[in-house]
């Protein structure tokens, strides 16, 4: 007897279509990234350009065979994937912490692409009264199943922005009176030394790359975490565990 094969079946998180994934776009979907394929080019391309930086959605440029296993269907050179976590706008989680009569506390993650060290850090940030999380739209660890796993759930309870540019961002947040403070392994002052009580930015850097430079540039504070072993770094994940709690204890300890 003759079976017929079942066709694979397309996610029910994916976009696929240059006009879908537009009209998804403007209906306000959450996107988490949108990939292109390359040297394709449409008439629609260039709207959908457009509509990709003024929404700071992050892609990337693959080859058809990656579109090809993603999706399952004339996917015309791009599909989407669509995020189980709704984004904030930066403006709004500064407005609205003031609000609440706190100092802002919010962590920026500047190129941590490991999506189990963003779950973690994530689950850690909850615990630790974390008021936001910004992650660049480039160079950053998809929040996908995994690392809303790895969070135990805390990526739908802690609010998240998506900045396309980390220095304007950063710019942004130190105008609105929020100091910023960036945790490396060069900087000058233990975390203890530094007062965490007041509103500020902490800034943890990628596993390989660290924080950019030009990131740096507008730390106001530059603290580390004294060590004693003989290796001379800590996981990121790690890292943000000992400051939060730092911050922690200063605030309300």
């Amino acid at each position: 007897m003759l079976t017929s094969k079942k066709a694979p079946i397309t996610p029910l998180n994916l976009i696929f279509g240059t006009r879908a994934v537009m009209e998804s776009i403007l209906a306000g979907r959450t996107i988490e990234k949108i990939f292109l394929q390359r040297k394709f080019h449409t008439s629609f391309l260039k709207e959908l350009y457009d509509l990709i930086h003024t929404h700071e959605i992050p892609f990337s440029y693959v080859p058809i065979q990656k579109l090809q296993r993603l999706a399952n269907g004339n996917h015309q050179g791009v599909v989407a994937v669509l995020s189980p976590i709704a984004f904030v706008s930066l403006d709004r989680i500064v407005q609205t912490t003031f609000e609440k009569g706190k100092a802002p506390l919010i962590l920026l993650l500047d190129g941590v692409t490991d999506v189990h060290n963003v779950g973690a850090i994530v689950r850690t940030a909850c615990c630790m009264g974390v008021d936001a999380l910004v992650l660049p739209t480039q160079g950053s660890a998809s929040l996908s199943g995994a690392a809303m796993k790895t969070s135990a759930g805390a990526l739908a309870r802690l609010p998240l922005c998506r900045v396309a540019n980390v220095s304007n961002a950063l710019g942004y947040l130190q105008s609105s009176g929020l100091a910023i403070v960036a945790c490396h392994e060069q900087a000058n002052q233990a975390l203890y030394q530094v007062d965490l009580k007041m509103p500020m930015v902490l800034i943890l850097g990628g596993e390989g790359t660290g924080i950019a430079t030009e990131h740096l540039k507008w730390a106001m504070h530059h603290i580390k975490i004294p060590m004693h072993g003989t290796i001379a770094s800590l996981n990121v994940s790690v890292a943000a565990g000992m400051v939060l709690y730092e911050v922690l204890r200063q605030r309300f300890v």
